[in-house]
């Protein structure tokens, strides 16, 4: 088992079945640290399903899930952030109420809980580590600025912040670029390039474009499986990736 130390995300055998429907049925899948993986696949194919068995979702009818060689399964969704996980749906989930600093900074780690709240102060560590996020999602100018006036665009990229907030070793998205104009998309990439050097990167994506432009390795999901796996080049040209995912 010395391979495990090559993967900060370990997953072998992992099977969920719902009413004898098996979405995601003996999943291998091996991620390393530093690695921009993205999961494509038809629809029903079990990518979000993937997502929601490693951030404690849902729970496996069978399998493992290693992470930095801690099993995640069986872990509650909070004790799985608190190991370094963050995920964020296709959906933005931002406070709209609040501006774009005060949701940057309730992301804090100390402050969650209420004992951490009540603890909590805005230290110049705080509100170093707020301007450097803000200006790492493109958002610096705008720290005063209600969420709820935000472009779609502008809302996925504080999402992406608010997890950055927590330092997690692994970030998983949704469709980050679902919705976004293309000067947002191209921004998104350089974006998700960048916030990739220290830690793993899962996302789940349509946008065949947009994913030759930030994937280091695909993986095609099909019926729960893994059906192709290698570069970008390498699945686009693979007949079976063609027969039930790319040709349609």
């Amino acid at each position: 088992m010395s391979s495990k130390k090559e993967f900060i995300l370990y997953i072998e055998d992992l099977t969920v079945s719902f009413d004898g429907f098996k979405a995601v049925d003996g999943l291998n899948l091996y991620v390393e640290k530093d690695e921009l993986r993205v999961i494509i696949g038809p629809n029903g194919a079990g990518k979000t399903t993937v997502l929601d068995l490693i951030c404690g979702k849902t729970q496996p009818t069978s399998g493992s899930v290693l992470f930095k060689d801690k099993e995640l399964i069986g872990l509650s969704e909070h004790e799985i952030v608190r190991e370094g996980v963050g995920r964020k749906f296709q959906t933005p989930s931002i406070y709209e109420n609040l501006t774009v600093y005060e949701n940057l900074e309730v992301s804090y780690p100390s402050g969650r809980g209420v004992l951490g709240c009540l603890a909590f102060k805005r230290s110049p560590e705080v509100v170093a580590r707020i301007r450097e996020v803000a200006k790492e999602i493109y958002l610096d100018h705008l720290l005063d600025a209600e969420g709820a006036i935000l472009s779609h665009g502008q809302k996925q990229w504080l999402e992406i912040g608010m997890l950055l907030m927590q330092e997690p070793q692994l970030i998983m998205l949704d469709e980050p670029v679902a919705g976004m104009s293309p000067a947002e998309r191209e921004q998104t990439a350089a974006l998700l390039n960048r916030i990739s050097k220290g830690r793993a990167i899962i996302i789940i994506e349509h946008d065949m474009e947009f994913v030759s432009r930030i994937a280091h390795r695909v993986t095609v999901l099909h019926l729960g499986k893994i059906l192709a796996e290698g570069s970008m080049e390498q699945v686009q040209h693979n007949p079976k990736v063609i027969e039930v995912y790319l040709g349609h």
